[in-house]
């Protein structure tokens, strides 16, 4: 086929994924100068359609971009007025008490959001300083310069033929060039995977870790409703089967966001998150809650948790990674998005720099060591054994050692005894045989507190065009069949939110599906799949889910 000829449009900075990572570098690049080009590119098919987080915000990020976002009308609403933490057992709970958290954990000063709506706002602002930014336009190839730097993105690619091919009505898109191109994907970001396996920028860090989020927005009974009301819960139903917990916030309205992480280094291949997250619901303290409610809408999302071990180099030519594309989540808090905006930040100075200084395409060290030795670093540092100490030693143990670390580094500014824990094994690897676990029995979803995957996937409303290619890509299609059923019961059955994936009986033979028009674009299965033989790649721009307020 003869080589695709595509028009270019040249930028100073061209930045993927209109997240606050990416919409924070656009209005900070703005604000330091408004005759930089800039332009954001969204997959999604409006700015926040693909955001989904615990949308309890640390308002650091915010404060440091715009320090007047308040009376700029920022969707700020709710403060956190109260804080509970509870341990879980199957038929009832026990309150852990404020006082001995380390006051990194206090979640005062800080607000429940609806972080779609959030970067909605934000998007009004970087186009009021004349950022250009184009929702619907997923980037699906890295153009490279002559010295093998990163030069710009192809998006806009439409109407491939159900093989992946150009055909009569296929729409190539264009090329958009930067001096500098940043990529705030989120977790996992297909151009972000290439980059760091391209330049080896995880080379010598510990292996980045993962939870899969669910969450789920009720209506419940306004006499049940404490606006402000922040719960967190560990322990049943998980147990010693994996870790993770939940969360309970109260916004507006007389909606709650419900939500249960499970982290993606659990052993037992019969484990299921999504059915662990609906059983979480019959919990008497939570179905009490639940009451005469009603579900919403539905989502899900990885989430980064291999902290400050894990981030690799951020830089390379011509290319700089930003928020999740790094991780930068702080797991004890269950929060990212303030370092996500100061990443943001930290990117659109150093860029700045460099073009005032008539550079392009090179590394932006600047950025990096704003990262590791700023406000960021600072943050995931004091917290950078409890995810190890937890995978290690189990939920009860990490409590008290990971909760006696963060106290002592916050006395002694920064020193752990531990230093910096291992994380050892990637979660795929960590996976072990089925024969070696015991099957999990999970009651069924009753239809009021709990759901099915497919019907709980439509109040995602994701959607994808079903003539376009899959955009789950198989490295070997035999590859599910012939290792991961008999040797472990094929866990994307399972482990994948949306029930994507599934093995049917076809002319007596076992068969694996792939039901790519349910994806919500969690990426679990790029993450977990234990003989990595899924490949995530962004589908064309507009499809996935359609987040009303997540």
């Amino acid at each position: 086929m003869a080589e695709i000829e595509r028009e270019a449009m040249e930028y100073d900075v061209v930045i993927v994924g209109a997240g606050p990572a990416g919409l924070s570098a656009a209005i900070r690049l703005k604000q330091l100068d408004a005759d930089l080009n800039v332009v954001v590119l969204e997959k999604g098919s409006e700015v926040g359609a693909h955001i989904l987080s615990g949308a309890v915000l640390d308002p650091s990020g915010l404060d440091a971009l715009i320090p007047d976002w308040k009376e700029k009308g920022a969707p700020l609403n709710v403060p956190v007025k109260e804080d509970n933490f509870f341990a879980l057992g199957e038929a009832g709970q026990i309150r852990i008490p404020n006082f001995p958290m380390p006051p990194l954990m206090n979640n005062h000063g800080n607000y429940i959001v609806s972080m779609g709506n959030v970067c909605r706002w934000m998007a009004e602002q970087a186009e009021e300083l004349g950022v250009e930014i184009f929702p619907g336009m997923a980037c699906s190839e890295l153009v490279y310069g002559e010295n093998g730097e990163v030069k710009g993105v192809v998006a806009g690619v439409f109407g491939l033929e159900a093989d992946g091919s150009y055909g009569p009505g296929t729409e190539p898109g264009m090329e958009l060039h930067g001096k500098y191109v940043f990529l705030s994907e989120g977790v996992r970001g297909s151009l972000a995977k290439e980059v760091i396996e391209k330049y080896d920028l995880s080379d010598g860090k510990e292996p980045q870790k993962f939870g899969i989020g669910m969450k789920e927005i009720w209506e419940i009974d306004p006499a049940k409703h404490k606006e402000g009301t922040v719960t967190h819960t560990m322990g049943w139903p998980l147990g010693s089967n994996a870790g993770g917990g939940s969360f309970i916030y109260h916004l507006e309205n007389n909606q709650v966001y419900v939500g249960f992480v499970v982290h993606l280094n659990y052993k037992n291949p019969h484990l299921f998150p999504y059915m662990e997250f609906q059983r979480f619901k019959h919990h008497p303290m939570v179905a009490e809650l639940l009451k005469g409610g009603k579900r919403v809408a539905y989502g899900a999302r990885a989430i980064s948790e291999g902290g400050y071990q894990s981030m690799p180099k951020m830089v390379a030519s011509g290319v700089a990674l930003l928020g999740c594309s790094v991780g930068m989540v702080n797991v004890p808090r269950i929060k990212g998005n303030h370092n996500a905006m100061l990443s943001g930040k930290a990117a659109a100075e150093a860029a700045y720099k460099a073009i005032q200084a008539g550079r392009s395409g090179d590394e932006l060290h600047d950025y990096e060591e704003e990262v590791r030795k700023g406000a960021i670093g600072q943050d995931l540092k004091k917290v950078r054994n409890v995810k190890p100490l937890w995978s290690k030693f189990g939920m009860v143990a990490s409590l008290v050692l990971g909760g006696f670390d963060m106290w002592f580094q916050t006395i002694t500014k920064g020193f752990s005894l531990f230093g910096s824990l291992s994380h050892g094994k990637t979660d795929a690897a960590a996976t072990e045989p089925a024969a070696a676990h015991k099957p999990i029995d999970y009651p069924k979803p009753d239809g009021t507190l709990s759901f099915d995957r497919l019907t709980n996937v439509s109040f995602a409303m994701t959607n994808h065009e079903e003539s376009q290619p899959c955009h789950l890509r198989l490295a070997d299609p035999m590859k599910p069949i012939s290792d991961n059923l008999p040797m472990y019961d094929e866990p994307a059955q399972r482990y994948c939110p949306a029930g994507v994936y599934e093995i049917v009986e076809k002319e007596g033979k076992p068969e694996f599906v792939v039901n790519f028009q349910n994806c919500v674009h969690c990426k679990t299965c790029d993450i977990k799949d234990p003989a990595q033989n899924i490949n995530w790649v962004t589908p064309q721009g507009g499809d996935g889910p359609n987040y009303p307020n997540m």
